[in-house]
């Protein structure tokens, strides 16, 4: 089997927009799960997030479209908004050089009539969480019944999240002759059932179920309760530097103390828990996505479907509660062959999940003492981007080119001060050089964007 694209039966357009992307290589998900896409057959593929999994179901979305039909195409259900935006975005990408392609999300926390509106102009790709979907689908505001392809994006983790009823629910609401894909981080019991009710003799590809040790260096410290985590986590960060990091913390307490502990040594650091409203917790990851936050201070449950490009490392404040979980947290980093680091601390009552984690990945855990972490020098990396906001989204059809072309023309910066571009319904995120980000703000608050005046200013 090769594994180049070129060697797949994609549209051409497709392939136009693999090189603009620079995409010339499949990962091993994409080179063994897209032939039985492309093919029609149910797949259920074992992958991490970060393993291109969006993409491969994605081309096999993209290449099946029928323009002339005049209803939903394909479906994808994601466990959390940010992940729906995500697979969004990477849809968009790849269908840079296809013509007319409407994908919109539809996920609770934003205005259901607006939603509603985007679905009345017959959209080939919805992509959204199980709640609002259901809502809309028993509202008949949204139809499936020429449903042809269907994908439960990481399965795992939308069971986790207690969505097995809305799942099975909207099942009911699919025709029965459809191709359906089923992604998971993991294969528990429960994945498998639902696989039986949602698939027809499904292809399994499993792959990227552990990390290769050449690719994450994961170190333990066992932190005795008398020690202070949050100076251990700081030297952490001082003695191994790492531009940007997410911090795994059990509870939002913690996040909320660790972020203030953090902020108050001069550190770029925010936290993300479930009491943000949603519009702040866009926000937030945004920033830290494109690079204007170093340090991503996090629960689980919030974190969630986060999918970061080039994270350097991931620190466990606290021991996750299944070795599972330990492979989906660290996963995060070390991707498309760079090296990634994974710290965690633990107490000697908790060396049970050790033994569990190392049953899993196949080899010993590396276990260092606390005590041994050296102050070298403070941690003060400063974030490369800074976030401008501008009070215009989607529906004022604002897209990506107009920023830029405003940004290049009434702000005059070069087109590589401009980093990441989020479009929202009603408003707009772009990551500016930190060092013309003043500019910016100022230039495009006295210009206009496609001949409109916005308001723009720092997030």
């Amino acid at each position: 089997m090769s594994s180049t694209f070129k060697s797949l039966n994609l549209r051409p357009e497709l392939l136009d927009s693999l090189k603009i992307l620079k995409f010339e290589q499949m990962t091993p998900v994409q080179e063994k799960s897209l032939p039985y896409i492309l093919e029609g057959k149910d797949v259920l593929a074992q992958a991490k997030t970060g393993s291109g999994k969006t993409a491969a179901f994605g081309l096999g979305l993209l290449n099946s479209i029928d323009f002339n039909r005049k209803s939903v195409h394909s479906l994808v259900l994601c466990p959390t908004r940010e992940l729906a935006e995500q697979v969004c975005t990477e849809l968009r990408k790849l269908a840079t050089s296809l013509a007319n392609v409407k994908i919109v999300s539809i996920c609770g926390g934003a205005s259901e009539s607006s939603q509603e509106r985007s679905l009345s102009a017959n959209p080939q790709i919805v992509v959204g969480t199980p709640g609002r979907l259901l809502h809309l689908l028993k509202k008949e505001s949204l139809s499936l019944k020429d449903l042809k392809t269907c994908v439960l994006d990481e399965a795992d983790r939308m069971l986790d999240m207690g969505f097995t009823d809305e799942i099975e629910a909207i099942f009911k609401f699919l025709p029965k002759k459809r191709q359906s894909l089923l992604f998971s981080a993991t294969f528990p019991e429960d994945i498998k059932s639902i696989s039986a009710d949602f698939q027809t003799d499904a292809v399994e590809v499993e792959v990227d179920a552990t990390h290769s040790e050449n690719k994450i260096e994961d170190v333990f410290f066992e932190v005795r309760p008398t020690q202070d985590k949050n100076n251990l986590l700081y030297k952490i960060l001082g003695q191994y530097k790492p531009k940007r990091a997410i911090v795994f913390c059990r509870t939002k307490k913690e996040t909320l103390d660790v972020t203030e502990f953090l902020s108050g040594r001069s550190v770029s650091a925010k936290c993300l828990n479930g009491d943000l409203e949603q519009r702040d917790r866009t926000e937030v990851f945004t920033k830290f996505s494109n690079q204007s936050i170093s340090i991503l201070v996090a629960t689980d449950v919030a974190a969630r479907g986060l999918d970061v490009e080039n994270l350097p490392a991931v620190i466990n404040y606290n021991m996750p509660a299944t070795a599972e979980d330990y492979i989906h947290r660290i996963g995060r980093t070390g991707r498309a062959g760079k090296k990634g680091l994974a710290f965690s601390f633990f107490n000697p009552a908790e060396s049970f999940r050790l033994e569990e984690i190392a049953e899993l990945k196949g080899e010993p855990c590396t276990i260092k003492d606390a005590s041994n972490l050296s102050f070298t020098e403070k941690y003060r990396p400063t974030p490369p981007m800074t976030t401008i906001y501008v009070s215009g989204g989607k529906k004022d059809k604002l897209r990506p080119g107009d920023l830029v072309g405003a940004l290049t023309g009434e702000a005059k910066l070069y087109a590589n001060d401009i980093g990441d571009i989020n479009i929202h319904q009603t408003f707009s995120f772009v990551a500016i050089k930190r060092s013309r980000a003043k500019q910016a703000v100022e230039r495009l608050s006295a210009g206009r964007i496609k001949k409109k005046k916005f308001k723009v200013g720092f997030a």
